[in-house]
């Protein structure tokens, strides 16, 4: 602890260094396993439900989703490592609002359609200023089915 309230905080910054910020934790906004997101576009706007991912470095959105919503231009690539292997995806900027707060990010685009949820937020918002609580969900976990 340094000081009433504050806490060091430590982390490792985009280039791989260590970084240091001391904060108060109140300032942090807690966030579940998912969460209701506003995704804003240049003319539209969608909320849906996001995972939290602190295993993925970059968030990622549905390409359809990013082509409804108009995101773009391409302002970059980035190699991906993935349980599919390493894919070069190309990447977007998009006004996302994740409990109340806005934030400009970058998104890799990927084919989500086979998957639950359409974005996926990872280390790279989660940085500025989340804290997760694996007890909360924006929504219903899918129970198991039984075996047998």
């Amino acid at each position: 602890m340094s000081g009433r309230g504050q806490v060091k905080l430590r982390g490792v910054d985009e280039g791989g260094g260590r970084e240091d910020t001391t904060g108060l934790l109140s300032e942090r906004t807690i966030v579940g396993l998912t969460e209701k997101v506003i995704i804003k576009g240049d003319s539209k706007q969608k909320e849906l439900i996001a995972r939290i991912d602190t295993g993925a470095t970059k968030s990622s959105i549905d390409l359809t989703l990013a082509s409804e919503l108009k995101l773009g231009p391409v302002v970059d690539s980035r190699l991906i490592k993935s349980a599919h292997g390493v894919k070069l995806r190309p990447v977007v900027q998009a006004e996302v609002v994740i409990r109340g707060r806005t934030l400009r990010a970058k998104f890799t685009l990927a084919d989500r359609n086979h998957m639950t949820y359409p974005v996926l937020i990872g280390q790279n918002i989660l940085k500025k200023g989340f804290l997760i609580d694996p007890t909360r969900r924006a929504d219903k976990p899918k129970k198991m089915k039984e075996v047998g």
